[in-house]
């Protein structure tokens, strides 16, 4: 059996207009509209200075063995625009699985929308000045192995997240959050909502218009007790 090494060359895909649609949306005001769940572990971080605020692509999935980055030269020569490489390295944190050349080769040449590694890094000096959005757990300048065995496009889990491959991948400087392809449609429509409901609660916390009744009707539901008094030991 080739279970552990092998490479699917094929995704299902959602359409290039729903992936489109959720850029203009922060990853916050979706993971709300997913009952708060499939965010990132915060341990993934953005390391790299994209233009944009918002990236969202469609996952290429790697799972790599710790440490090792055969795979993921693998899946750079497979991705192309559109396309955010994301990789499960198996919680390990001792090297890095990348560096400035294939960072270089995935924005220059392949134009890939972005990286997300379940790891370390290296170059950082380099790396965090580069546009093409890099998020990872931290870097470290011992560097990988490239021996496999590792699979492409197979499901995987980072960051506590189940990813399957052509699932959207949004991010900001927030974080990252992973959106089922066979979901997107319909929560694109409930997370452009919740944007609008969210920019309109903003407004209002900054004119002194809030609304804070919610408050007190919640504690008096969960019977709390409101006590006049100072707290005497």
């Amino acid at each position: 059996m080739a279970i552990g090494n092998r490479v699917f060359l094929k995704r299902e895909l959602p359409s290039k207009e729903i992936v489109e649609g959720f850029k203009s949306i922060p990853a916050a005001n979706v993971c709300d509209c997913m009952n708060r769940v499939y965010a990132l572990n915060p341990e993934i971080k953005l390391m790299s200075s994209p233009k944009e605020d918002i990236v969202a692509g469609v996952a290429v999935t790697v799972k790599v063995r710790p440490g090792d980055n055969l795979m993921i030269h693998q899946a750079l020569e497979m991705a192309g625009e559109g396309d955010i490489i994301i990789v499960s390295n198996e919680g390990d944190r001792s090297r890095a699985l990348v560096g400035e050349i294939m960072v270089a080769y995935a924005q220059y040449t392949k134009k890939i929308s972005g990286l997300v590694f379940d790891g370390p890094i290296r170059d950082i000096d380099t790396i965090s000045k580069m546009e093409i959005p890099v998020y990872a757990t931290g870097y470290t300048p011992g560097g990988p192995f490239k021996e496999g065995p590792g699979e492409v496009n197979v499901p995987i889990a980072i960051g506590g997240v189940p990813v399957n491959p052509g699932d959207i991948i949004l991010g900001d400087k927030d974080g990252l959050i992973v959106i089922p392809k066979n979901d997107a449609a319909a929560l694109l429509e409930d997370a452009k909502v919740l944007s609008a409901s969210d920019s309109a609660k903003v407004k209002a916390a900054k004119n002194g218009t809030s609304n804070k009744q919610w408050v007190a009707d919640t504690l008096k539901k969960k019977n709390c007790e409101i006590i006049d008094n100072y707290y005497r030991p």
